[in-house]
């Protein structure tokens, strides 16, 4: 064959493109249609179909977490409100100056208020064993953080009727929510709180005493009349099967409400005990079997013990705080009055749970932690004051620098009550644990 010209090559680059072009379109075309020929490992032709050929279902994946923090009782003694009184009023911004970036950094900060505001009409401003405590506390503590209180506890009824609607008044008036009393009928006991696009169930419950001469409701000891009876979310130790069916109708109206979670509060126990007592620990087990995923106590005026807690069947867990010990008070070490002169009254904690929202709309408990707090005290009457620290270590009071070993002494006394159970609890969740060295009951 003798030697291509110049349009011969171009001729032949040309059909062979053209060709390639061909090719190229078919298998374009076939792979558009859905199939292509494919020869097996053994040796079988395997027919694939595009629309067939998709990944594996995605893993849910977190959408949204809510962080909640929760501190212990807000208690104004007589010698806090000398403390605080200024020439126009009262400056409670001392007692979270300390904490308040705790409080702004949770998603929702939640304290339980176990003071009433019955204003001058109920008398002078006192503390205990009636508390009357001055409207300004409300302005501090919400400038502080505090996004919202816990009002159903055994010193709410402390200014009676008109104390009691009083102080729901204010709470409204001042953008406060709150839960466990109300002003009206109309108004609801408990709420469900939308936090980071999870809603909470929340309700709370205090104790109350049966009034023996009639069977009425009473409250510390001071008897609730009839309109005031249904302002308030109690229960009785002596008819627990009643709470437990409004419990149970609380926590199916919250769902029908939308609740994704539920949390109840509890206002139980006995003072000044270091472990809870045995109605607690039945009424956290029926709490568990209804679907309560969060339990918080407090009232005890200490710190006791948290406990995962499995329902009966089985089927699922309960995180259950006993009690979350003071938040302020001037319960001091070294006052015979509290009757616990070993200091744990000055003990308080900022205790977290936190929820997971993932994509496929489940929203599960996924930690919880306890940094423990201490109440400081400096200087004596008008010129003392009274301060809330965080003691995220043992060393934290230190490294502020201040010298007092008190803080130290606090730390360890709440971490030997609560390190065991927190530290279930947070292995189960399988969140980090805070507490990592052995001591007292984590030994």
């Amino acid at each position: 064959m003798g030697k291509l010209t110049r349009k011969q090559k171009i001729l032949r680059r040309n059909l062979f493109l053209c060709l390639c072009a061909c090719v190229l379109c078919l298998v374009i075309s076939l792979v558009g249609c859905g199939i292509s020929k494919i020869v097996g490992s053994g040796g079988e032709d395997l027919t694939l179909d595009k629309d067939n050929l998709s990944s594996e279902p995605e893993e849910p994946y977190v959408v949204s977490t809510a962080k909640v923090l929760n501190t212990g009782d807000i208690l104004i003694h007589s010698p806090l409100l000398t403390a605080t009184k200024e020439s126009d009023g009262y400056d409670f911004s001392p007692l979270y100056r300390e904490v308040s970036s705790y409080f702004n950094e949770a998603d929702l900060a939640i304290a339980n208020l176990e003071v009433t505001l019955g204003g001058t009409e109920s008398g002078n401003y006192r503390g205990y064993p009636a508390f009357n405590t001055p409207d300004d506390l409300i302005d501090d503590i919400k400038a502080a953080g505090v996004d919202m209180l816990l009002t159903s506890n055994n010193h709410c009824y402390d200014t009676g009727l008109f104390g009691l609607k009083r102080t729901a008044r204010v709470l409204k008036e001042k953008n406060m929510p709150f839960i466990g009393t109300r002003e009206t009928l109309d108004e609801s006991l408990y709420t469900v709180k939308d936090v980071k696009g999870i809603k909470i169930g929340m309700a709370c419950y205090t104790y109350e005493n049966v009034y023996q001469g009639g069977g009425s409701k009473s409250i510390n000891g001071r008897i609730v009349n009839s309109e005031a009876a249904p302002l308030l979310a109690s229960f009785c130790y002596e008819r627990l099967d009643e709470f437990y069916i409004e419990a149970e109708n609380v926590i199916k109206d919250m769902k029908n409400s939308g609740a994704e979670a539920i949390v109840f509060y509890m206002h139980w126990g006995n003072e000044y005990q270091l472990k809870q007592n045995h109605w607690q620990e039945q009424i956290a087990q029926k709490l568990c079997d209804l679907g309560v995923d969060v339990i918080v106590g407090g009232h005890p005026h200490v710190i006791q013990p948290i406990e995962l807690l499995t329902s009966t069947d089985g089927s699922r867990k309960t995180v259950c705080l006993y009690s979350m010990g003071n938040s302020v008070s001037n319960q001091r070490l070294n006052l015979l009055y509290t009757d616990c002169p070993t200091g744990h009254t000055e003990d308080g904690m900022l205790f977290y749970y936190t929820f997971d929202k993932y994509s496929d709309g489940k929203v599960v408990l996924s930690g919880v932690d306890i940094i423990p707090a201490w109440v400081q005290k400096t200087g004596n009457g008008s010129n003392a004051e009274y301060i809330l620290h965080a003691l995220p270590d043992e060393n934290a009071f230190y490294n502020k620098g201040l010298s007092s070993s008190t803080g130290k002494n606090s730390y360890n006394r709440t971490k030997d009550i609560v390190s065991k159970g927190l530290t279930e609890c947070q292995q189960y969740l399988g969140c980090e644990v805070r507490f990592k060295q052995t001591s007292g009951l984590n030994e």
